[in-house]
């Protein structure tokens, strides 16, 4: 089904940025909550320095920790790994609906706009990406951004099949892609990703090395080199899945799901109901699976298909529960007293992009060795203990600052810059407000 055209106003009606009044809270809260989930995922993966451990190291790391720390190690998986990037992947497409909307009410082109603000979220990605966080999603998500431009004329339909494809046929063709070379060329390509392996290892043992004793220039070399020589191609691999994510979030944008949630409280219930339970039971077995070769039960060796139907799973569990948590915050945000509760999302999430940039400055204070060097130091819960102080903090400051400004730092910087123009930052008078996308 094709979307309803938005009515159109005059070609004359020049582009701005969302007025206050205009603001979905609901999307703020997503926002807000997926952005809290971000920042525990990096603080347990990244900043803990434990993505870079190898193998043995790791298994050292997991003898004899508090059952707490257990709990958390155990529950990490199912219900945060990869779950709440997810949600911004979708709550990111879904933007791009709304700047689509506004720009056929005005009559106007979504692109000139829509590219602009692209190209200033890149220049901001990349200087975050290789001074503070090798991790960045700012950056990614600029660049693939551009392929919206590829699908906004498509169909509902077109785009539910398209983004189908890319969460779960794609990493498939991907592991083929990739084993390919291995699977034809004998014992020299084995022993070639062999050495690569090796190579990779090294980079994360020099970068490790650096992130928890070295000054910050080391940090930034070795992130640098560990970016170009490693995460980088890896995190390449899921571009697919990610762009389906957005087109799931531009289906929604059209559909106007958050935005008339009222209308559509049955699709909700039913949205949690089978997301949860595919999410719970995808999760699940990972889990299994992932317990049956920590003791040995299963070899990599024995099950060479096993990459093939675990990828598209991991997905599915990530899906899953990133739909539940939507859907459970939309339905319970219909209920007043719950709606202030979550309101201390919103703020967080009407700023997000600062927040999210924020959140590496502090990690970087806090856990590298140019700061207070709490990498490897902190059990599992402590981190994120850590997590959830940094993220009160954030939604206390979110909160100030917008009783003032209209727009965040760095909001502010990349609207003034995509409309070619600075943008009044302080609060006009009611009724004369304005704040960021």
């Amino acid at each position: 089904m094709s979307p309803t055209p938005s009515p159109l106003a005059s070609g004359s009606e020049s582009a701005r940025p969302v007025g206050a009044g205009e603001r979905v809270v609901l999307l703020d809260t997503l926002r807000g909550f997926a952005l809290c989930g971000v920042l525990m995922a990096n603080v347990y993966l990244w900043f803990s320095g434990r993505m870079f451990l190898s193998r043995a190291q790791f298994d050292a790391a997991m003898k004899d920790v508090t059952w707490l720390d257990t709990v958390v190690n155990h529950a990490f998986g199912p219900l945060i790994g990869g779950r709440f990037i997810t949600l911004f992947s979708v709550l990111f497409g879904l933007g791009f609906a709304v700047q689509l909307g506004r720009a056929e009410h005005r009559g106007a082109s979504v692109v000139p706009v829509y590219t602009r603000r692209l190209v200033v979220m890149l220049g901001l990605g990349l200087a975050h990406l290789f001074l503070l966080f090798q991790g960045d999603i700012v950056s990614t998500y600029a660049l693939l951004g551009f392929t919206l431009l590829l699908f906004y004329r498509r169909s509902d339909r077109a785009l539910l099949a398209w983004a189908t494809a890319l969460i779960f046929l794609a990493p498939v063709l991907v592991s083929v892609a990739l084993r390919l070379p291995q699977w034809l060329g004998g014992p020299e390509a084995l022993e070639a990703a062999k050495a690569a392996n090796e190579h990779r290892a090294g980079l994360r043992a020099q970068v490790l090395e650096a992130f928890m004793h070295g000054s910050f220039a080391d940090t930034v070399r070795s992130g640098a080199a560990y970016y170009v020589g490693d995460l980088g191609p890896m995190l390449a691999t899921f571009w697919p899945v990610i762009i389906g994510r957005f087109l799931l979030g531009l289906w929604a944008g059209r559909r106007r799901l958050f935005h008339d949630a009222p209308q559509h409280l049955p699709f909700f219930r039913r949205l949690l109901a089978w997301s949860l339970g595919l999410g719970l039971f995808a999760s699940g077995v990972g889990v299994l699976v992932g317990q049956l070769f920590s003791r040995k039960v299963l070899s990599p060796d024995g099950l060479p298909w096993l990459p093939f139907v675990m990828g598209p799973l991991r997905h599915l569990g990530e899906m899953g529960m990133a739909a539940a948590y939507a859907a459970a915050i939309t339905l319970l945000f219909q209920r007043d007293t719950w709606r202030r509760r979550l309101a201390v999302f919103a703020p967080v999430g009407q700023m997000a992009l600062t927040n999210y940039l924020m959140q590496s400055v502090l990690g970087v204070l806090l856990f590298y060795g140019c700061g207070l060097g709490l990498m490897g130091r902190l059990g599992s819960a402590a981190q994120l203990a850590v997590a959830l102080g940094i993220f009160a903090l954030q939604a206390v400051f979110s909160r100030l600052w917008l009783a003032r400004f209209r727009f965040g730092p760095a909001e502010w910087l990349t609207r003034s810059l995509t409309y070619g123009r600075a943008q009044p930052l302080r609060r006009a008078p009611a009724g004369d407000e304005v704040a960021n996308a």
